[in-house]
């Protein structure tokens, strides 16, 4: 690519005529085409010579069964980056994706809309991103009494979105109990991501357990039946323990209270159940093309769509940067991906950051159509997710 600064127009512009032709018919294109879609008067001789010099830039290549030449990576490239013009989405398709992604559904619903319109309107595979959980901060949270043990959780996010979630707890609470506990994780955790929550919520259970552990061999007087280091110590909140002094149950300078309200907070930012790191929807579409169809390719991607590591670091690398990225080919760094290109962008809640969206397809798509899809979908999913909203998670 270095010597690529010293072509001249005539050279670019039979690339760019190349590179449409072929992403166009999925042909090698020969001499003869380029002479009748180039608009150039120029003679065949003169293009085969051009061909030539783009082959030793290794911009284009010749397949072994055919005279014609198609684009490289490097080639692909050099046309996404100069010589690309970006058409405009028709209007159909814009007003499909403002009604796809209505304000009236949850944050979820939204983000497996976005995947599923992606894929639809480019015909290939749609993929988007949940909200990174460390992207993603408490405000305030409140605890309500549904029935026996059932206690329904509201917290707000990045000061807009809020989200319910429904617990079991080990013991009936009290309005004024649920109350004591939300006051409490508000003056703890307000303010700080859900990941970093979880952690320090963890981080508080496994002391206590600990501090109960090392109580095990200290002469307690508790009630018959109980042993000190017993790993559910809530049913002990009313009973009178002769601990050491200095020593509550549960752990020094933490009442019940503080305990419990801990122990609702794991149920409320529990992982155990999350939701996949990705929706990807229309893989099946990418067997429709030629370049994809060979077996042993459409295994290795499939394999990398489901064991989802590949996938992932590879769109995380996609937030660090602005606007529409494109990884051509082996620029991926992923073998299965050597046959594709992933167009992406970023979405932000809040003015931050949380996700990515993009479209997976062969090498040979429609950049021009493709790159405004993502942009766009992308905009409006940002734009739909910031409104106040209720969505479970």
């Amino acid at each position: 690519m270095g010597n690529t600064q010293f072509l001249n127009e005539r050279s670019l512009q039979l690339l760019k005529t190349l590179v449409e032709r072929y992403i166009s018919d999925g042909q090698p294109v020969g001499s003869r085409a380029l002479s009748k879609d180039s608009d150039l008067n120029l003679s065949p001789a003169t293009i085969r010579n051009v061909m030539a010099d783009l082959e030793d830039l290794g911009l284009v290549h010749s397949p072994h069964t055919s005279a014609g030449r198609v684009p490289t990576v490097s080639g692909y490239r050099l046309f996404v980056d100069t010589l690309l013009t970006v058409k405009p989405m028709e209007s159909k398709d814009l007003t499909r994706l403002h009604q796809g992604l209505s304000l009236n559904e949850d944050s979820s619903d939204m983000i497996g809309a976005a995947s599923r319109l992606l894929s639809e309107l480019t015909q290939m595979a749609g993929v988007v991103t949940l909200p990174k959980r460390e992207l993603v901060c408490l405000r305030h949270i409140e605890f309500l009494s549904l029935s026996h043990t059932r206690v329904l959780v509201i917290f707000v996010t990045n000061e807009q979105e809020v989200h319910n979630k429904i617990i079991h707890t080990s013991k009936i609470f009290s309005p004024a109990e649920l109350q004591q506990a939300a006051n409490y994780l508000n003056s703890i955790y307000s303010g700080r991501s859900l990941d970093a929550v979880r952690k320090a919520v963890l981080k508080e259970l496994q002391e206590d357990q600990e501090r109960m552990t090392n109580l095990s061999g200290t002469d307690l007087h508790l009630p018959e039946g109980c042993r000190a280091g017993k790993p559910d110590m809530t049913n002990l909140s009313g009973t009178d323990l002769h601990l050491p002094e200095g020593c509550r149950a549960g752990k020094p300078g933490m009442n019940q209270g503080m305990l419990d309200a801990v122990k609702m907070a794991q149920l409320a930012f529990d992982q155990d159940n999350k939701k996949d790191d990705y929706v990807l929807t229309g893989e099946t579409n990418l067997m429709g093309f030629s370049e994809l169809s060979d077996m042993e390719r459409l295994k290795n991607l499939f394999e990398a769509f489901s064991q989802k590591q590949g996938v992932i670091h590879l769109l995380d690398q996609c937030m660090k940067a602005d606007g529409v990225q494109i990884f051509i080919g082996e620029e991926s760094g992923y073998r299965a991906f050597d046959h594709c290109s992933l167009v992406t962008s970023s979405y932000s809640v809040s003015d931050e950051v949380v996700g990515v969206l993009g479209v997976i397809g062969p090498t040979r798509m429609a950049y021009e159509k493709i790159i405004p899809f993502v942009d766009v979908t992308a905009k409006l999913l940002g734009a739909a997710l910031n409104p106040k909203s209720t969505t479970p998670l």
